[in-house]
């Protein structure tokens, strides 16, 4: 019988390397995408080099990897940058401004989004031959505690992970109903590749947060030792948001709506959200642009 699946995004190093080795000591086969390859060979691993920011090539890698055992069982959107654009430290009233990098948004918001809806569509394709009788799987989307709290040196990458946060809250309950489950992590300061140089040498060990606290939230975001049993899908939490910092595992709720707007209630939600299924059920671009 097939291993159970998983895509790791930014799998060749920090959080996604962590992640992966985590993974395979638990008999996991992991396709790890990176942009890079991996610097160590690791046995029940497939590399595929992945631009998240480009959906052909996502595609590519969502294909590829469910041909590899066929089935899909756990998608890690882990893969992000920080900023490459500036606006009030770089002022030049002599200048007009250039068109801004929105590259970080592209990998972190758009790329994660293609990397959700294909994950989506190889975890309902039948593998009962793979030894998945049952469709369904878990994915965990990795923001960050600059989802929950403003960091205003990165405004960027701090949009890019409070838009994660709603979009993993928003998209729980759907998912759930298709024997998905979506979850966000938050890591506060982890020491990965993603700071620029030097920047980790200014931070004291102690206020930088442990692998072992990611992994653990990875554990009770997925519970990954129990992939395949009856049920690892439907216990799962779906839309939830946790915060690693430190040595602890930090969940946060969404805001409560003011009693103001109190119209949506559950009858309202239901109708706004059966609303927009009915609409955008098939919704092509064409028929997008007729309405515009």
């Amino acid at each position: 019988m097939a291993p159970p699946v998983a895509i790791v995004t930014g799998a060749s190093s920090g959080i996604g390397l962590a992640l992966t080795h985590h993974l395979l000591a638990r008999n996991w086969a992991v396709v790890m995408a990176d942009l890079n390859a991996p610097k160590e060979s690791l046995a029940n691993t497939l590399f595929i080099q992945t631009d998240i920011a480009s959906w052909a090539a996502q595609a590519a890698l969502f294909a590829q990897a469910h041909a590899w055992h066929g089935r899909l069982d756990f998608f890690a959107a882990n893969a992000g940058i920080d900023d490459r654009d500036d606006i009030f430290h770089s002022l030049d009233p002599t200048t007009p401004p250039k068109q801004p990098n929105m590259q970080t948004l592209e990998v972190n918001l758009m790329g994660t989004y293609y990397g959700i809806k294909l994950a989506a569509h190889y975890m309902t394709v039948p593998s009962a031959a793979a030894g998945k009788p049952r469709p369904g799987g878990k994915i965990v989307v990795t923001a960050s505690a600059a989802g929950i709290y403003p960091l205003p040196s990165v405004p960027q990458y701090a949009a890019s992970k409070h838009a994660l946060v709603g979009l993993v809250r928003s998209l729980g309950p759907g998912a759930a109903a298709v024997d998905i489950r979506i979850n966000a992590l938050c890591p506060a300061l982890v020491a990965t590749g993603l700071a620029p140089p030097g920047l980790m040498a200014n931070f004291d060990p102690a206020q930088v947060t442990p692998m072992s606290t990611m992994m653990a939230g990875f554990e009770a975001l997925a519970g990954l030792e129990g992939v395949g049993g009856e049920g690892w899908v439907a216990r799962g939490r779906s839309g939830e948001v946790v915060e690693g910092n430190l040595g602890e595992l930090v969940w946060h709720e969404p805001p409560t709506r003011p009693e103001a707007s109190s119209y949506m209630d559950e009858k309202g939600l239901e109708d706004w959200a059966r609303t927009y299924r009915e609409r955008n059920r098939n919704f092509a671009k064409e028929d997008w642009m007729k309405q515009m």
